[in-house]
C-alpha cells in the first residue's frame, strides 16, 4: 500500500470527524507467549490502516484543522543499543519523513503532551474496550482535565466510538486493497495446489500444514489464522486445529487455510480425497456443496442483501440432501424448520480484508445490509455428516467445505481465489498430475 493511500484514509476520516474532534488510536501491545518469549508482533489493523506504521508502543492522533499539525505520532525514540537487540526503529524523524506525520513526539512524553491537545477539542473519537491499560489512561486524562474546569481549562464533553466510523470505511475496499487481497489469495491458491499434489495415505495432517506454512513464508506471508487440516471425521469439527492425525486411504481431507500478505488476508477451503479419487458417496455430497457455493456466488452481486447468498446456499443444500435421502419432506418446509442445520450449521460467509473476519456491520438497523461495490466476502457452504446412526453408514464421518473470497463489483462477483480448482473432476486431475 503506498503512502498516498494512507494519507487519503486519514483525510477521509478527518472530514467525517470535523473540527472540534480528536481521533486517538493506540498501536497493538507486545504480547508474551510464555515467560520471556513474545509472540511475533502484528500491528492493530485499525492503526495500520491509517498509518502504515508497524511498530509497537505508538499512538496516532488526528486533530482536524489544528494549525500546528493535524496528524501527530507518538512513538519510540531511536536507540542504537535497543535496536541492536530488537530491530530498527523509525524514531520521530522517520515518523515524519517516512510515514507522513506532521509532527512526532517520544512515546514517553504522551502523558505530558496529549492532554493539552485534547483540551482544545469538544469530541474524542476512540475505541473503548480494545486495550484495557490505554482505556485507563484515557479516563485519567479526561478526569484530570475535568478537575480543572473551575480554573478555565476546557475538557472534551463527548466520547464517540471511533470504530463506528473507521470500520465502515474499512468495509469498502479500494482498488489497491483489492489488488493486495488478490495477491494474498494467489499465494494461498498455490499452497492449496501444493497440498493436493503432495497428499497421500500415510502422511500426517501436520505434514500438510507444514507445506502451507512453507509456501506462505517463501512468498513473504504468514498464516492469516491457524490452518484447519482435518482428515476423515476430523473434517466434521468446524474449528479443528490439532492437525495431528494420520491420513488414511478412502478419507476426505478438508483444508481451511489462508495467507496474510502485506496485512491483507485470504481465506480458502478445499476438500479432496486423500487417495486422489472420490468415492460415489463423497462425490455426491461434494456436488451438493459445490452447487450451493455456485448458487451463493451468483447472488453475491450489487443490490442483493447480505443474506441472499446464504439463502441460496441453504436452498441448494436442502434440495441436495433431500435428493440423497438425508432429509425428508418438502424443501420449503425443511427450510422453514431449519432441518438442514443438523448437517449445515454455520453461515455462508463473512467479511474479509485486513482481518480474516473483517470489520463492518451485517445489518443496518433491523435490515440486512445491501451489497455494494468494494465489499469482499467469503462464500463457504459446507456439509458435516458425523457418525450418527440417523444417517446411512456410507455417508458417515464425511465433512466437506468449499470456500472462496469474492469481491462485489458492478460487473458481478469477482472470485479472488478463482485460480484454485473446485470441480471434482478437476481436483482428481490435479492430484493425479494430469492437469
Amino acid at each position: 500500500m503506498n503512502d498516498k493511500e494512507f494519507d487519503k484514509r486519514r483525510r477521509q476520516l478527518m472530514r467525517m470527524v470535523g473540527s472540534g474532534g480528536i481521533v486517538i488510536l493506540p498501536s497493538a501491545p507486545v504480547r508474551t507467549r510464555s515467560r520471556d518469549v513474545e509472540y511475533r508482533f502484528r500491528q492493530d489493523s485499525d492503526f495500520y490502516y491509517l498509518t502504515g506504521f508497524a511498530e509497537p508502543d505508538a499512538v496516532a492522533v488526528l486533530v482536524p484543522g489544528r494549525e500546528s499539525g493535524e496528524y501527530l505520532m507518538f512513538c519510540r525514540e531511536k536507540d542504537p543499543a535497543r535496536e541492536q537487540w530488537d530491530g530498527l526503529r523509525a524514531g520521530q524523524a522517520g515518523a515524519i519523513e517516512d510515514f507522513g506525520a506532521d509532527d512526532a513526539f517520544p512515546i514517553d512524553d504522551l502523558d505530558d503532551i496529549l492532554p493539552g491537545v485534547m483540551e482544545s477539542c469538544d469530541r474524542v473519537y476512540y475505541t473503548m474496550g480494545m486495550y484495557a491499560e490505554f482505556d485507563t489512561r484515557m479516563a485519567e486524562w479526561v478526569n484530570t482535565l475535568r478537575s480543572k474546569l473551575s480554573h478555565g481549562v476546557q475538557s472534551p464533553h463527548e466520547f464517540v466510538a471511533l470504530d463506528h466510523l473507521l470500520h465502515d470505511m474499512r468495509l469498502f475496499k479500494s482498488k489497491g486493497e483489492i489488488a493486495a487481497m488478490r495477491k494474498s489469495a494467489k499465494v494461498a491458491v498455490e499452497a492449496h495446489k501444493r497440498a493436493m499434489r503432495l497428499v497421500r495415505p500415510g502422511l500426517y495432517e501436520y505434514e500438510i500444514e507444514a507445506e502451507f506454512r512453507y509456501e506462505f513464508r517463501r512468498n513473504g506471508g504468514w498464516v492469516s489464522y491457524s490452518p484447519i487440516v482435518g482428515g476423515g471425521a476430523n473434517a466434521c469439527i468446524l474449528h479443528y486445529v490439532e492437525n495431528t492425525a494420520l491420513l488414511k486411504d478412502g478419507e476426505l481431507l478438508l483444508i481451511d487455510a489462508g495467507c496474510e500478505l502485506d496485512y491483507y488476508a485470504s481465506d480458502i477451503t478445499r476438500t479432496f480425497p486423500v487417495s486422489g479419487r472420490f468415492t460415489s458417496e463423497q462425490r455426491a455430497l461434494y456436488e451438493v456443496v459445490l452447487d450451493a457455493q455456485r448458487a451463493a456466488i451468483d447472488k453475491t452481486v450489487v443490490g442483493n442483501h447480505w443474506n441472499d447468498p446464504h439463502d441460496a446456499a441453504v436452498r441448494a443444500i436442502t434440495k441436495g440432501l433431500k435428493k440423497l435421502g438425508l432429509l425428508d419432506g418438502s424443501v420449503s418446509r425443511l427450510i422453514k424448520d431449519e432441518a438442514y442445520q443438523q448437517f449445515y450449521m454455520h453461515r455462508t460467509g463473512h467479511w474479509i480484508g485486513m482481518d480474516v473476519h473483517d470489520v463492518g456491520d451485517y445489518k443496518v438497523g433491523e435490515e440486512w445490509r445491501m451489497l455494494e461495490p468494494g465489499m469482499v466476502t467469503t462464500v463457504e457452504p459446507g456439509l458435516y455428516i458425523n457418525n450418527s446412526r440417523k444417517v446411512p453408514k456410507r455417508f458417515r464421518n464425511i465433512g466437506i467445505r468449499i470456500e472462496d473470497d469474492v469481491a462485489v463489483t458492478r460487473n458481478g462477483p469477482d472470485v479472488l481465489s478463482k485460480g484454485l480448482v473446485s470441480d471434482p473432476d478437476d481436483i482428481e486431475a490435479l492430484m493425479s498430475g494430469s492437469a
